[in-house]
């Protein structure tokens, strides 16, 4: 409080700043707390929305629960830096969560939706190795679209992370990371869990217990 009121008596005497044009915000481990209830609030909702759209979307429920856990795998890399790198959780913090969910699974879905085309042009009766197949065909079609889009947008994300101001960096920054994860996270795990869900869970699995 002293060092705010002695920074506003200089800005007002050595500047002439009218002291009415000066605003300052104070944020407090209760609001910082608050933030962070908020975040996980709209992290949560925007989660079970996907879920719902995607079950909806692909008629089966294991595309939106590999999606899902892909997504929680990019939430927790971007907490991680979030926590290393000491950044202070902001109004940039909900923002950043938001744009690495809605990023990642975009990503994601344009896989899915390969796999279920490519399945649909399948006449054999679906075994293991035909699954893997057809993952692995979809993922090889849709694999330099992925690196070309996650590529651009880290280079947009990067160059905001030089030329931008303190609070932009923070923003940018683990951004960035979320971007890298959401990108391998796409192609590596949530592609690699459907075709797990799919030989053993489910009424339809192929691999029966």
């Amino acid at each position: 409080l002293e060092e705010r009121t002695k920074l506003e008596k200089t800005m007002t005497k050595n500047f002439g700043v009218d002291k009415k044009d000066i605003t300052s915000e104070s944020i407090s481990s209760t609001v910082s707390n608050e933030m962070k209830t908020d975040a996980i609030v709209a992290v949560v909702i925007a989660t079970i929305c996907m879920l719902l759209y995607i079950w909806f979307r692909f008629k089966d429920i294991r595309f939106g629960a590999s999606a899902i856990i892909a997504l929680l795998h990019d939430v927790l890399v971007v907490l991680a830096v979030y926590s290393l790198l000491r950044i202070s959780v902001g109004n940039t913090f909900i923002a950043c969560m938001l744009t690495i969910i809605g990023y990642s699974v975009n990503d994601t879905i344009v896989i899915f939706d390969r796999i279920r085309e490519n399945l649909g042009r399948t006449a054999a009766k679906q075994t293991p190795e035909l699954l893997a197949e057809v993952a692995n065909k979809s993922l090889t079609q849709t694999l330099s679209r992925s690196i070309n889009t996650s590529l651009t947008t880290f280079i947009m994300v990067f160059m905001l992370f030089l030329l931008g101001v303190a609070s932009i960096r923070e923003f940018a920054l683990p951004l960035m990371a979320g971007l890298l994860c959401g990108a391998y996270s796409s192609i590596c795990i949530a592609t690699e869990l459907w075709y797990i869900m799919r030989l053993h869970l489910g009424r339809n699995r192929l691999i029966k217990k």
